[in-house]
């Protein structure tokens, strides 16, 4: 029976991580802004502990954790789930729309990590899951701030996972595409300026054609195969649309930076 600690717990995929992982009889914190033992099944209850948190406060963060770990004596899986999606042009973006993205997208996934990891350390052991997004594979219109606060987290994280594996801990990075969420209902949008009003209507029509959004079950059964591991990896992709967007807007690099390697290579100095 392993401990779980997942952040964001009390809907979308945070809800099936830990609905997934009590299935199985593993014991879960679930934390979220609003949450109690009532949400879930009084069958778990000997199993669950329901914590209300706000990430973005990182005492209240360190306290939760070491709550956590006074009620079921050890944390093994630690899910940084909770994040918010803001959408709009860059130029759109005020200084707190701005900021309050990045609290908890990447400084709410900091603090959790930075507070389970003395007791990972403690005993040589656990797996820290980053959930990134489709957004950290590239910068899309009306979602760069959104896609800059995962490019930061996954940036640490890759970081982290360097770090921590002095001390026999994993650290994975989780990017999903699109699911049948709240994180869509619950969007925050900046005041749309009229020169973007033809890109709006492009996009619109783009996502009208090409959406695609599963059960945020099938993310949780992807979610315990990572976990179940024995040579889990740094990245794992969910979905079809995200694998074969990853490989394109790689590839798209290379070829980028192979057209360029002259004038690369030439701003070096030789020897």
């Amino acid at each position: 029976m392993r401990t779980w600690f997942i952040t964001g717990a009390s809907r979308g995929l945070g809800r099936a991580f830990a609905d997934a992982a009590l299935g199985r009889g593993d014991r879960v914190v679930a934390a979220s802004r609003t949450i109690t033992q009532t949400d879930f099944d009084e069958r778990h209850a000997g199993r669950l502990l329901a914590l209300p948190l706000d990430v973005t406060d990182r005492t209240a963060v360190n306290t939760a954790v070491a709550t956590a770990v006074a009620h079921f004596g050890r944390l093994d899986i630690v899910v940084n789930n909770a994040g918010t999606l803001s959408m709009g042009m860059v130029e759109e973006f005020t200084e707190a729309e701005a900021r309050a993205q990045f609290e908890v997208n990447f400084f709410g996934a900091l603090w959790v990590s930075q507070a389970v990891l003395p007791h990972l350390r403690a005993q040589r052991s656990g797996h820290i899951v980053q959930v990134s997004s489709i957004a950290a594979l590239g910068g899309f219109p009306s979602t760069g701030m959104y896609s800059a606060s995962k490019f930061a987290l996954e940036g640490m994280s890759e970081a982290l996972a360097m770090e921590a594996a002095a001390f026999d801990i994993t650290v994975s990075i989780v990017q999903p595409g699109g699911y049948w969420t709240d994180l869509y209902t619950s969007i925050s949008a900046t005041s749309a300026l009229e020169a973007y009003a033809p890109l709006r209507a492009e996009l619109e029509r783009q996502w009208a054609e090409g959406s695609i959004d599963s059960a945020p079950r099938l993310a949780a059964e992807a979610l315990l195969r990572l976990v179940d591991s024995d040579d889990p990896p740094l990245r794992l992709l969910l979905g079809s649309m995200v694998y074969d967007l990853a490989f394109d807007i790689s590839r798209r690099r290379m070829d980028t930076w192979a057209s360029w390697e002259k004038v690369s290579r030439a701003a070096e100095r030789m020897r």
